[in-house]
């Protein structure tokens, strides 16, 4: 009963660290500078997950965790801006500033589908505690 508990709560904590790269990027979709102040776009982040048997759970159950949070080493969105502070100086993008490239639509498509993900596992944990509860009204 409470491996259903375990697996829907790493469930949760990965969406919510999915939830949080999401958040990150969107949130840098029009940032040109490092953390340093080069001009260097932000690069996106993606979570991989991977399988996490839990110990205590019958033959077969398991968790998710979350393996790593990635940068996407993508080529940045080029525009062309003579004026911004970032744009290069010289050579054959002269003029032009590089922006993220972070595509909005997808990272909405993302954050809705972890959303729902973990909706899912809450869900899944209500209906553990109302069968635990119910069992327990049968035995005593």
């Amino acid at each position: 009963m409470f491996a259903a508990f375990d697996i829907s709560l790493s469930g949760m904590e990965a969406q919510r660290v999915r939830l949080n790269a999401i958040s990150s990027n969107i949130a840098n979709v029009s940032t040109t500078r490092d953390e340093e102040g080069n001009p260097r776009p932000y690069q996106p982040r993606f979570v991989v997950f991977e399988t996490r048997p839990v110990d205590s759970a019958p033959a077969g159950a398991a968790g998710v965790e979350v393996a790593a949070v990635r940068t996407a080493e993508v080529e940045p969105l080029w525009r062309y801006e003579p004026n911004h502070p970032d744009a290069v100086k010289e050579g054959p993008r002269q003029g032009y500033v590089a922006y993220p490239n972070v595509d909005l639509t997808v990272e909405f498509v993302d954050a809705l589908e972890a959303t729902r993900a973990y909706e899912a596992n809450v869900g899944v944990m209500e209906i553990s505690r109302d069968l635990a509860q119910q069992t327990l009204r049968i035995l005593v």
